[in-house]
């Protein structure tokens, strides 16, 4: 199939909301924005912009304009609980449909197999794919972006949207847009031909770019027939092709068979093997990848003083700094244009020009604690979560939260024993052969190598506090005897 000349009429039809789909990218572990992001939080599922996750804004965000049994997720298998968690909550259908990868592979895999499985219900389906870690301020320009670019899937091309840069960014690629397509029935915003990809210029050139016009940002949202995209992914990548036709059946992948696949981007392994397919929607919706801290500082509202804050800060004498506490009370005295972010663990402190190379000082901190660039002290779990209080040689506290009607998998523990007080809710529990109930205030003890369960059979989430003590206190000390999460 040739994509139509630029000055030719394309008829296309007005799509129906049944034939619309969305596909939403939620991979990548991210350390841009350490110490609040990390392996097992990645940047989508913080609350950075507003009161719910980046994925939950991205999610509401295609409400509007397509039902949620419609929308696949697509994220790695250690966030897979998380993200259908924090979807249930925006829409009961979006947790339905989570694709989990045991491994990262970019995001032509990824992308391919969310299609492979739309194809199976609808060939022509047109398909949007959407980055879970973006802002986006102009909604309604989104809209009309995502529309302009259905009408251009429809007559076959590679659909991109283009950013209209405000400032000569050299973190991102940048799309040439060249002759603007003509077709029977209006769009919303202008459809370009694309003239050529740029990879990330330096500085000389974004400004150049910026001068010249004609030059938009690649924030990596695509628009796209199906059984168009399948077609030139056979052509472009045979590989992915057939393990995503081989995939279209399950939610998640066999570790084998995704170990196989190139590690490639769409941009690489597929538009640029097929450019003449490709086209732009250039618009502007206030949007940010919000990759740094600096871009969220960019983004948020500031103080008189140019300081943006977020949780319990007070700033004397202070401007221009981005001052961020997720626990305990942060004071500055006489700064200027920092960064400072504090966890309950680790506290970040740098200045704002400098926090696009923190990748350099976060494989530092892995190399001294790895601990501080996978996990936070509060771990979600598919039951509820846990934090730990306090650990020291021989000993961890924790306090564990199990959501109503949950349970943790049967499980036993060959180094550690374990005292259990229930703070708040009742505990059903198995201990061996013994099956307790617990309320506020009750306890008990499970010695090591014993197997145990811990329930929630009530309404309000159960809470206790957990005290391990042996010789080793990991988490990989752990037996499961099945797991209803299918972790076992």
């Amino acid at each position: 199939m040739n994509a139509p000349s630029p000055n030719v009429a394309v008829t296309t039809v007005s799509l129906r909301r049944e034939d619309r789909f969305a596909i939403i990218l939620a991979g990548g572990s991210g350390t841009r924005l350490w110490p609040l992001s990390r392996a097992s939080m990645p940047k989508q599922l913080l609350t950075l912009n507003g009161a719910e996750s980046l994925l939950q804004e991205t999610a509401r965000r295609l409400m509007p304009l397509v039902s949620p049994e419609q929308v696949l997720t697509v994220t790695h298998k250690d966030h897979r609980y998380e993200v259908a968690g924090q979807l249930h909550n925006v829409q009961t259908r979006l947790a339905e449909q989570v694709l989990a990868e045991p491994i990262g592979r970019n995001t032509l895999p990824a992308i391919a197999w969310a299609v492979a499985k739309i194809a199976v219900i609808n060939p022509r389906a047109v398909i949007g794919v959407f980055s879970s870690d973006h802002a986006v301020a102009d909604e309604t320009s989104f809209q009309q972006a995502w529309l302009a670019a259905e009408q251009a899937a429809r007559a076959g091309h590679l659909a991109l949207f283009g950013m209209r840069p405000t400032e000569p960014a050299t973190g991102y690629g940048y799309i040439k847009a060249g002759q603007t397509l003509k077709f029977a029935e209006a769009t919303p915003l202008p459809v370009q031909q694309v003239d050529r990809f740029v990879e990330k210029p330096d500085r000389a050139t974004a400004e150049k770019f910026l001068r010249d016009g004609g030059h938009y940002w690649n924030a990596g949202m695509f628009v796209f027939q199906a059984d168009v995209f399948l077609s030139l992914l056979k052509n472009a990548q045979p590989s992915i092709a057939s393990a995503a036709l081989e995939l279209a059946s399950t939610l998640a992948a066999a570790p084998e068979l995704y170990a196989g696949l190139p590690d490639v981007s769409i941009d690489y392994g597929l538009l640029e093997k097929h450019a003449n397919r490709a086209v732009v929607v250039p618009v502007s919706m206030g949007w940010s990848d919000l990759g740094s801290w600096e871009a969220i500082y960019q983004q948020r509202d500031k103080d008189d003083q140019g300081n943006m804050t977020r949780g319990s800060v007070l700033a004397v004498g202070s401007t221009g700094n981005l001052l961020w506490s997720e626990h305990g009370l942060l004071a500055t005295l006489g700064v200027e244009n920092l960064a400072v972010v504090q966890t309950r663990d680790a506290t970040l402190v740098a200045p704002r020009d400098r926090v696009a190379d923190l990748k350099h000082l976060v494989a530092e901190v892995k190399r001294k604690d790895a601990r501080l660039t996978e996990i936070h002290l509060t771990v979600t779990r598919p039951w509820g979560s846990y934090t730990i209080l306090e650990e020291g040689e021989r000993y961890k506290i924790k306090r564990i939260v199990v959501n109503p009607g949950h349970k943790l998998s049967m499980q036993m523990h060959y180094h550690r024993s374990e005292h259990w007080v229930v703070i708040a809710g009742t505990a059903k529990i198995t201990n061996g052969d013994q099956e307790i109930h617990l309320e506020e205030n009750q306890s008990t003890y499970i010695p090591k190598t014993h197997r145990h369960r811990l329930e929630n059979p009530g309404k309000i989430p159960l809470q206790i506090i957990e005290i391990q003590t042996g010789a080793y206190l990991e988490e990989d000390d752990i037996v499961r005897f099945g797991d209803v999460y299918g972790r076992a």
